[in-house]
């Protein structure tokens, strides 16, 4: 199906759904209401609410099925079960006692593609059972550890205990890596704030004989004043926090030897993000650390401080010497290196390396020596992530949104030509895992009005799962999508719309803008209710039309699409969703006098910005956890998409919500979580401060103990404070 095509059938579904007989809507009347509590993840009803799915995983090309208290091998080719060992076996074989009990098998995994020996672990620890042989491999006890990293070739482990890193070798030797370890000086953790793509700080050898670790000194960088209120008497709890143009941490990479017990660190560039001047060409961020398939070679991308000078570099495993630089990329806004090289697994002389260089995100060929090979994929479509290799076939299997930009779909990449065969076949969004020989796909996907699919792909397709819907016997919103202009004129945008389910095109309904907007992140897309949350529902059911737009800024749209909004953020996004505003203003059932605005953190941004520039606009705001002023976010994002307040006094001044508290007019709820690490609470209690200065009123509430997002029944609190919100004020 053509684009065109594509939206054309978007606009047909959207008058079909909107279409409603007389009859079908008073079944939907007779039908269950939803609660908060059904809706939000630990409700009591809420997993009753999710669709029907299996827990499914592969060991070696054999795909296996966990439950609770049983195992089963599945047939690819028909999907029919065979049970392998049940939970009882495991811990008869495996001699539990109560400290090392299984209590379920959802976890269980199959380290070992080619030996029927299943992995399973509780806090205590962490057992390798043979379940054709009835008995215990191997069992350490660092499983209940901090940072814990196994690696099944050595079986050593790596983790950190009292703020050092420890590396258990697979004889129980305990081996410690670190002595200065504190909350001023981290090891074995992510680092550089989970920026670049990082969410790990240990990297074992493909032969489990090295570890490459990260070791953060952050005892430079500011410490930000939490303070946890539920003691007797308040104690104080800082967080390291480095904001926007001041001083940062410093990063080393080490490398532990198991047969010599040293560790050396790499030879890094001297250059690092501390000090009161801020360095803007030497390397200071390092990411996406990747071994050479022989163990000898560690390869990562190093990054400048103003993020626009990004280069991969070669290091000898053995002496932490740099050996060479492969590969360099600039560009006069950001360079964001957020995958690691991957070597092939038939040749170990060449890599795929990933780069939005042409404008998008795509896949190149390297060999070892820095030399391009080859441009694997093209085209005016993202790459979304890359599951593997088939080494018979020499190809490399992506998922990709070349088909469309809402769907995700999967394709096999032949490397000697880059061939591209679609392997999908259904509209939807698709997420896949690869067998071990890359032979067989397990695709877990939904589409707009299908829950859940669960197909193999092994030549052909089979199904394994068709969920039915779980929401069957409760009134249900209608979910549309469609595409409007950005403020630019040319580019699509593309929205979702969720009204009730007795929607009357003659009435006019209170309706809510929902918005992000920010980078790497999207709310639409051609899955299950085309990626509705469920407080839309909840808000559907009570009368409301909800709206979401994907502005410019977005991900998945390309290079050009995304930095836009580059030194001003905030500014582009306002005037696309000001675009979904004129587009709501054409429609006879929005009413304009009921115009409302929610969203959480880079969302909370957007919220308090559009309510105060567009003050005559939108006539009640909630906003959670927000962005007040980007010189108080943290170096990293803040510094890639505004540059420093130093070098970008106009951009941070033009973004910034404080000189701008007395535009308000309309009710506006601020929520934040009292302890959040991510958007500190000093964003909001300077905008209360500015609102008092100018004579303006709004609301605020805080969650005490609670960070960035909220948790278990604060989330219903929460929600049910926002729903509040807008009826007592917009409804």
């Amino acid at each position: 199906m053509t684009k065109t095509k594509h939206i054309v059938a978007l606009a047909i579904l959207s008058l079909l759904t909107s279409s409603l007989s007389p009859l079908k809507t008073m079944a939907q009347e007779s039908k269950k209401l939803f609660t908060l509590e059904d809706l939000n993840f630990g409700g009591n009803n809420y997993r009753n609410l999710l669709p029907e799915n299996k827990w499914l995983t592969w060991w070696g090309d054999e795909l296996v099925r966990t439950d609770i208290e049983e195992c089963y091998l599945v047939d690819k080719k028909t999907g029919q079960e065979k049970l392998l060992f049940t939970l009882d076996d495991i811990n008869k074989w495996a001699q539990s006692n109560d400290d090392y009990y299984v209590r379920h098998l959802h976890s269980a995994s199959f380290p070992y593609p080619d030996k029927p020996i299943v992995a399973v672990g509780n806090k205590k620890a962490f057992t390798l059972v043979n379940f054709k042989k009835h008995c215990i491999v191997w069992q350490d006890s660092t499983s209940g550890q901090e940072a814990n990293d196994w690696c099944p070739v050595s079986k050593a482990t790596a983790y950190v205990e009292g703020h050092q890193l420890f590396v258990q070798d697979a004889q129980g030797h305990k081996h410690q890596l670190s002595t200065d370890g504190s909350r001023s000086v981290v090891y074995g953790a992510a680092v550089h704030r989970n920026e670049f793509g990082i969410d790990k700080g240990t990297f074992w050898s493909p032969d489990g004989q090295r570890l490459a670790f990260y070791r953060m000194d952050q005892s430079m960088v500011a410490d930000y004043p939490q303070v946890d209120i539920f003691p007797r008497e308040a104690t104080y709890e800082p967080d390291k926090y480095p904001m926007a143009g001041m001083t940062s941490h410093n990063v080393t990479i080490g490398i532990f030897d198991l047969a010599t017990h040293r560790t050396v660190y790499l030879q890094t560039p001297a250059g690092s993000v501390c000090g009161d001047s801020i360095a803007t060409s030497t390397p200071v961020y390092f990411s996406n650390i990747t071994w050479s398939p022989d163990g000898k070679t560690l390869y990562l991308f190093e990054l400048n401080r103003d993020q626009n000078d990004c280069r991969l570099v070669s290091y000898d495993a053995a002496t932490g010497r740099r050996l060479t630089e492969l590969y360099r990329e600039t560009s006069d806004k950001y360079v964001e290196p957020l995958h690691p090289i991957q070597f092939l697994p038939w040749d170990d002389n060449l890599f795929i390396l990933q780069s939005q260089r042409d404008g998008y995100n795509h896949l190149y060929i390297y060999n070892k020596e820095g030399q391009l090979q080859r441009q694997l994929t093209s085209g005016p479509w993202v790459v979304l992530e890359v599951l593997g290799f088939n080494k018979k076939q020499k190809s490399v299997l992506i998922e990709a949104n070349k088909y469309h930009p809402l769907h995700r779909q999967v394709y096999s990449v032949k490397v000697s030509n880059g061939q591209m065969t679609q392997l999908t076949t259904a509209d939807g969004v698709h997420h896949a895992t690869l067998s071990a020989s890359g032979r067989y796909l397990l695709d877990r996907w939904s589409a707009p009005t299908q829950p859940r699919n669960i197909d193999i792909i092994a030549g052909k397709i089979t199904r394994l799962l068709t969920a039915s819907d779980p929401w069957a016997d409760y009134q249900q919103p209608l979910f549309e999508c469609g595409t409007i202009k950005a403020a630019d004129g040319t580019t699509d945008l593309y929205y979702r719309m969720v009204k009730p389910h007795d929607f009357d095109p003659t009435k006019k309904y209170p309706t809510v803008v929902y918005v992000y907007g920010g980078p790497h992140a999207h709310n639409v897309e051609a899955s299950w209710h085309w990626h509705s949350r469920s407080w839309e529902t909840y808000m559907a059911q009570k009368g409301y039309i909800t709206f979401i737009l994907d502005n410019r800024g977005s991900e998945n749209r390309g290079r050009d699409f995304e930095q836009v909004t580059f030194r001003q953020l905030g500014q582009v996004e306002m005037q696309d969703q000001m675009q979904g505003v004129a587009y709501l203003r054409s429609l006879p059932y929005v009413d304009m006098q009921r115009l409302g605005v929610h969203g959480w953190s880079f969302g909370g941004f957007m919220t308090i910005s559009l309510m105060l520039n567009y003050p005559d606009t939108f006539k009640v705001g909630v906003a959670g956890g927000p962005v007040i002023d980007w010189k108080w976010y943290e170096v990293m994002y803040g510094e890639r998409y505004m540059d420093t307040p130093q070098t970008n006094p106009e951009g941070y001044e033009k973004t910034s919500l404080i000189n701008k508290a007395g535009n308000l007019k309309g009710r506006l709820q601020i929520i934040t979580g009292y302890n959040d690490p991510t958007v500190v609470p000093q964003h909001c209690l300077s905008f209360l401060d500015a609102c008092v200065k100018a004579g303006t009123q709004p609301d605020f509430f805080a969650y005490p103990g609670e960070g960035h997002n909220m948790r278990g029944h604060a989330s219903v609190h929460l929600h049910e404070r926002i729903t509040r919100y807008f009826d007592d004020y917009l409804k």
